[in-house]
């Protein structure tokens, strides 16, 4: 039988690897942002729901707060830098969708724009703030998906595996592997 030693660390999150997004806001007056959140999760499937996790000090954070909208934009391999870039740099200080060269689109619900770079953009409306400590948790419903007909196939398929999406794993972005298994395939019958 296998040995296994591990060591006990103080609590922490260590949850990896984490989906990393970029998150559009618009103020009231129309001026967009983006922030890049890896502390992002699927919440309920119906209604569809979903949270973000947003430090208070954040530029975007005082933008949730009064207008209650977002919109959460996969990213890809190719969008990788801009992905770290709009994690780093703040809103206050440069316009990050000229600064990366990215596409801000309309939304067809919500005022923040979409990217137009990104695989898949959901349109959310805020329904709880809940303060955390570090972060507060907006939960969301999901109101509206956008898909890139790029990644579609003749049968109207989405294929997400196409646009390389990364996932955050402690401080580094990683590409997503080759495909391991499909849902139920352990229990399939062969």
């Amino acid at each position: 039988m296998a040995e296994f030693k591990k060591e006990i660390w103080k609590p922490g999150n260590m949850l990896y690897p984490l989906p990393v997004v970029m998150v559009t806001v618009a103020d009231r007056n129309g001026k967009p942002n983006i922030i890049t959140l890896a502390w992002v999760g699927t919440v309920c499937s119906d209604p569809p729901m979903v949270s973000i996790s947003v430090r208070p000090e954040r530029y975007s954070y005082d933008i949730l707060k009064d207008t209650g909208e977002f919109v959460i934009n996969l990213t890809t391999k190719e969008l990788c830098f801009a992905t770290d870039y709009c994690g780093v740099k703040s809103g206050r200080d440069v316009d990050k969708f000229q600064e990366m060269g990215l596409t801000a689109m309309p939304a067809s619900i919500v005022k923040a724009p979409l990217i137009g770079e990104s695989p898949i953009s959901l349109e959310c409306q805020v329904t709880e703030v809940k303060p955390l400590g570090t972060h507060d948790m907006f939960l969301a419903k999901v109101v509206a998906v956008h898909a890139d007909e790029r990644y579609m196939d003749e049968k109207h398929r989405f294929h997400l595996e196409q646009a390389e999406p990364i996932i955050y794993s402690h401080g580094a972005y990683l590409g997503c592997g080759e495909q391991l298994g499909t849902f139920g395939y352990s229990v399939r019958k062969k």
